[in-house]
């Protein structure tokens, strides 16, 4: 099966490098799915997006991303995030109360986690 190099990379880490089949990110204009062979391009990252990725040895993996970019090229795809965690990491019952925050940055982390978590219990 073909496959593609991913980086995911926050500001404060690297959450993850190596072979995946499909890429899909949530940016500022809508969903895109990228998959080997892909055009290049770069895309906004959505503020309180998803991004998922199936690993060439694993399972589906899931991040909630709020704000950075994507970019594509013909054998890479890197996700440059401005804060991201993964999908196991987060507490419910918090992003649940950071969504309600009066703080829009917390609230906005708040439904990232909320919709990445969502995202993980699909199947």
């Amino acid at each position: 099966m073909a496959d593609i190099t991913v980086e995911l990379v926050a500001v404060e880490r690297l959450l993850w490098s190596g072979k995946a089949t499909i890429v899909t990110a949530e940016t500022t204009e809508g969903e895109i799915g990228v998959l080997p062979g892909h055009e290049p391009m770069i895309g906004q990252l959505a503020e309180n997006g998803v991004v998922t990725f199936r690993p060439v040895d694993g399972n589906r993996r899931v991040a909630a991303v709020q704000g950075g970019f994507l970019s594509v090229s013909a054998d890479k795809v890197t996700v440059l995030a401005d804060w991201a965690v993964w999908a196991d990491e987060i507490n419910e019952s918090q992003a649940q109360s950071d969504s309600e925050s009066d703080n829009e940055l917390t609230a906005s982390r708040g439904e990232a986690g909320l919709r990445a978590l969502r995202r993980s219990r699909e199947s």
